[in-house]
């Protein structure tokens, strides 16, 4: 069975919860896991190597949070599975090491994994976090806690 990890999963949902407050300042960790049930210390590690990927910035301190690093339409689902998950790939024979196949000279695998790679590719890298907001109607917009804006810390 084809899954995706945890990892992958909640790193999608902390990136949608920051298209939606995109533009507003850094959001704190703990108001992005509280949204997306997802636990802090997980999320924690989850934003690093989104970091890395160029996906989200951290900004320290008091006013301090996570906040995405470009424009919502310029960030895909594979973009963010690929930052957390590694190259997506199917099987061994489509990993790029076809060392991991002693049949491929008379294997019909390759052909067909590859091509069904290539449409997942395609598909996740075709589906934009601007376009997931769109598509749920949803904008942008502030996270207010008791009159207050939330965001800090």
């Amino acid at each position: 069975m084809l899954k995706v990890s945890s990892k992958g999963r909640y790193g999608v949902k902390a990136v949608f919860e920051l298209a939606l407050h995109n533009g507003q300042g850094p959001l704190a960790v703990g108001l992005i896991a509280k949204s997306q049930a997802i636990s802090e210390p997980y999320l924690e590690q989850l934003m690093g190597p989104l970091k890395r990927a160029g996906i989200v910035d951290g900004v320290r301190g008091a006013q301090g949070g996570y906040q995405l690093a470009r424009d919502p339409a310029r960030i895909s689902v594979g973009d963010v599975v690929r930052a957390l998950e590694g190259p997506i790939a199917l099987t061994d024979c489509t990993a790029g090491d076809p060392s991991h196949c002693p049949s491929l000279s008379h294997c019909v695998g390759p052909d067909v994994w590859s091509r069904v790679q290539a449409a997942l590719v395609e598909t996740m890298d075709g589906i934009s976090f601007r376009q997931l907001l769109a598509e749920q109607e949803l904008e942008p917009r502030p996270v207010f806690v008791g009159g207050v804006r939330e965001g800090t810390g």
